[in-house]
């Protein structure tokens, strides 16, 4: 399959970005258009609606999300670890697509809530195997979560609430002596 024009990309990034800094609500397509630099008739061409366009970045998320789901599964440090220090958000594509998910998720999309429910079943698939019960698994899931969550409380505070370097690595071994099968 050929990769779209970046004509779609640089829409979808537009789309996305709005999604994050001003919620759903805000971005709507004259918005959109004028934040990808590209005429109506011009975003019209590749999304045809808000919906298609919300479709678009779930799409972007799913494929995200496979492409995280192999790196957790070949990671040499092993898949819990990786999981838990990829959890720290790092405003990487995948943060981003997360993050304009759930904005349409919290605005009442319903396909966007079923993404985020999917890319949550697919992490815990690709971590089972590597854990030793559902309750470790769960462990496993909200330490993440408490990452994510408090690395966007983190700001520019001199103590940042997720740990780092040693402070994480301590943490992760904590983790994953807790959790193997």
């Amino acid at each position: 399959m050929s990769r779209p024009p970046r004509a779609r990309d640089s829409v979808l990034d537009a789309f996305e970005q709005l999604l994050i800094s001003d919620g759903a609500r805000a971005a709507t397509m004259d918005a959109t258009a004028r934040a990808a630099g590209v005429s109506k008739g011009g975003l019209l061409y590749h999304f045809a609606s808000k919906d298609a366009l919300a479709a678009g970045v779930i799409e972007r998320l799913s494929a995200l999300v496979t492409d995280d789901v192999d790196a957790i599964r070949t990671a040499p440090e092993g898949p819990v670890a990786f999981f838990l220090r990829s959890s720290v958000m790092a405003d990487d594509p995948l943060d981003r697509a997360i993050i304009a998910v759930s904005r349409l998720a919290q605005a009442g999309s319903a396909a966007a809530n079923a993404a985020l429910r999917e890319m949550r079943e697919r992490w815990e698939e690709a971590l089972r195997p590597h854990v030793r019960d559902q309750a470790a698994l769960d462990l496993v899931i909200l330490v993440s979560d408490g990452l994510y969550f408090n690395n966007a409380l983190g700001g520019d505070t001199a103590t940042a609430p997720v740990p780092e370097g040693a402070a994480l690595d301590a943490l992760i071994a904590l983790v994953e002596g807790s959790v193997r099968s």
